[in-house]
């Protein structure tokens, strides 16, 4: 097979193969666990964005601080992102801008109280992970482009990566108020991003390899803001000794897993 057919084959299969593999983890849990799996996506989310993007950032950036300034304006645009979402939605009588009670931090709760965010983590994941799949079409097309075999390895640990934080992508839309449904569309859309970064890579690789490190800045960047700011404000309305628990032990069970899969399959 061709270069470019390789890395077309390695997208669509890699965005695939995670896609449902997390799917399986996710959809099969019931609603009740919700609560109780957002702990774990918090920790997907902090896990991949701390030990994987970031790191990744640095290793192709010269300067650290443009790659930490990368991901202080990420932040920033996300912030002002969801103030816009929040804003449209002031147009109805119960707008969180209005009433306290709706506001980020009673948004993120978790199922047992029945309330969503009106899908605001869940827009705010989907754009970070679209970047993430992206870049990781980018490295995918690097790699093949180097030697099938590296193109092969590397693709086998983007999906092994993939498969925890999209699980933890589905958890958060379904908590967001998405139907499972169209949490799988979502997912697979985003999924898309990774057959359009290799493609564009093939192509214009020498011109957008500078755009690789800005690109895994901006995704930390959401990846932190959604566990932060939507999601762990959530726990707080569980307060308990044994609910506390529970959360800090699974937020370190989703980080672990992100730190085991990158273990057992590293990036080369």
């Amino acid at each position: 097979m061709s270069t470019l057919t390789w890395i077309i084959a390695a997208s669509l299969l890699g965005g695939a193969l995670s896609l449902l593999f997390a799917a399986i983890l996710s959809l099969n849990a019931r609603l009740s666990w919700l609560s109780i799996l957002v702990s774990y996506a918090i920790g997907a989310l902090l896990g991949a964005a701390f030990l994987n993007t970031l790191p990744e950032a640095f290793e192709l950036s010269d300067n650290p601080t443009q790659v930490t300034m990368t991901v202080l304006i990420g932040i920033l645009v996300f912030f002002i992102l969801e103030k816009l979402v929040l804003w449209r939605h002031c147009h109805i009588e119960d707008c969180e801008a209005h009433d306290p009670s709706h506001g980020l931090a009673a948004t993120a709760t978790v199922v047992n109280h029945h309330q969503h965010d009106h899908g605001r983590s869940g827009f705010m994941v989907i754009v970070g992970d679209t970047f993430h799949n992206f870049v990781d079409g980018i490295l995918i097309a690097a790699a093949f482009m180097v030697d099938v075999q590296l193109g092969i390895v590397t693709s086998i640990a983007i999906i092994a990566h993939e498969i925890p934080q999209e699980a933890g992508d589905f958890i958060i839309l379904l908590n967001s108020g998405y139907t499972r449904r169209m949490a799988f569309l979502m997912n697979l859309l985003s999924s898309l991003a990774t057959v359009v970064g290799g493609v564009l890579a093939y192509f214009m690789l020498h011109k957008m390899n500078f755009l690789v490190q800005p690109l895994l800045g901006l995704a930390s960047a959401s990846m932190i803001y959604v566990a932060m700011s939507d999601l762990i404000p959530g726990l707080h309305k569980r307060p308990e000794i044994h609910a506390t628990i529970q959360q800090v032990v699974l937020i370190l069970l989703g980080i672990s897993s992100i730190w085991l899969v990158g273990n057992i399959f590293p990036h080369t």
